[in-house]
């Protein structure tokens, strides 16, 4: 068995003892698992309504690396005082001893806060320079702070602001979840048949997506889009002076796309215009696009949306078109419809050959399958990348 189905059996039967699970980082502490993993299984669970989850946002305060270090092995001022002799240092040489004996940082701040702490003195009137310490012994206030702060305890204001200047704590969002059972609740999830799992993904053959320099040719006019189309405006594409042009692309099929532009054809009036042609070319378009039946079969794979709108819509391409609406609030989360005569027939595809066409975006769908409620929690500045390092790229077999 799986983490993800040991997780996800752990949560479904927890619930089906107890009314609710109060805190996720709490659960996953005591069954052993990682506190993201439990959050991933969460939300996929409460996209197909088997449990019903309340998001738990805390700020908190955590230690920094240098923090960290002082909550291990004493904060600087402690570190200089324990080298400090009982009998005090003696003259110079053992000045240089302690320098070296302690990192260059912690020597400097160390005298800085030992000396304001009071904790030791350095008698300047006698030629060897005599170091000895004014107290005994000498508490480590910073590090009991730090490990108080690292283990969750409560620290007061005063004490904050003192480790926040020192730069030894930030503070850090944590996100979490409370869990109920959900309208859907089950102990035991059965696997559906649109569950996409590996056996599933064999069937299909991934599309070369590292083309990252397209001709407009493929990217716009094999598509029957038109010259005076928005998208083609320099605001909405990037063009390269470098190369400018391409030359790389199948005389027959060019013209017969051009032709369908500039005098129609196939019941088609066209649009009366002259190609251009643009920046490089993948020949492999072709192929993918006369088998774009297998290549988007795979979104039809249930998602876990059930509040669904269509609405009719317009796409040079297809003919007629379709958007999909789904709710988290309303947003669009898909775009299909027919592939238009007048793009497919150039290619060689027989006048019988219908090809359905259709999509489904990324972001929207994940935002809505796992209750997330800000985009920039999946990606951009804000989003944090410790969750995507720890996470895999994709997961099976929920």
């Amino acid at each position: 068995m799986s983490i993800v189905e040991m997780e996800k059996k752990a949560i479904l039967a927890y619930l089906e003892k107890e009314e609710e699970i109060s805190n996720s980082e709490n659960f996953a502490k005591q069954f052993g698992f990682s506190h993201e993993e439990i959050l991933n299984v969460i939300r996929r669970l409460h996209g197909f309504k088997f449990v019903e989850a309340k998001d738990i946002r805390r700020e908190r305060w955590v230690l920094t690396e240098e923090g960290e270090t002082y909550a291990a092995v004493g904060s600087p001022e402690f570190q200089l005082f324990s080298a400090v002799p009982p009998e005090g240092t003696g003259g110079v040489a053992a000045l240089i001893w302690m320098q070296k004996k302690l990192d260059p940082a912690v020597y400097k701040i160390g005298w800085q806060q030992a000396l304001k702490n009071k904790w030791v003195q350095m008698k300047t009137d006698v030629p060897m320079r005599d170091v000895s310490r004014k107290v005994q012994p000498a508490d480590d206030k910073v590090k009991d702070l730090l490990l108080r702060i690292q283990n969750n305890e409560a620290v007061n204001k005063e004490d904050i602001d003192a480790l926040k200047r020192r730069k030894l704590i930030i503070q850090q969002v944590w996100k979490g979840n409370s869990v109920r059972k959900g309208p859907k609740y089950a102990p035991i999830r059965k696997r559906a048949a649109t569950d996409l799992t590996r056996e599933n993904l064999q069937r299909f053959e991934e599309m070369p997506t590292n083309n990252y320099v397209e001709s407009s040719f493929w990217n716009f006019d094999a598509l029957f889009q038109p010259q005076q189309h928005p998208a083609r405006d320099s605001h909405d594409t990037f063009f390269l002076k470098v190369p400018s042009t391409t030359k790389m692309l199948p005389e027959d099929y060019f013209e017969r796309v051009k032709e369908i532009h500039e005098s129609g054809g196939y019941q088609s009036r066209g649009y009366g215009l002259i190609l251009p042609i643009l920046t490089s070319v993948s020949l492999t378009l072709v192929k993918v696009l006369t088998s774009l039946y297998s290549v988007n079969c795979a979104a039809c794979l249930d998602m876990g949306m059930s509040k669904l709108r269509f609405k009719p819509a317009y796409n040079p391409y297809t003919e007629p078109s379709m958007e999909i609406f789904s709710f988290k609030k309303w947003v669009e989360v898909g775009n299909s419809g027919m592939f238009r005569p007048e793009m497919l027939l150039p290619m060689g595809l027989p006048e019988d050959v219908r090809v359905i066409a259709w999509g489904l975006s990324l972001e929207r769908p994940t935002m809505i399958l796992y209750g997330i409620d800000n985009i920039r929690d999946l990606f951009g500045s804000k989003v944090d990348l410790s969750l995507i390092k720890r996470n895999p790229i994709c997961r099976l077999g929920l």
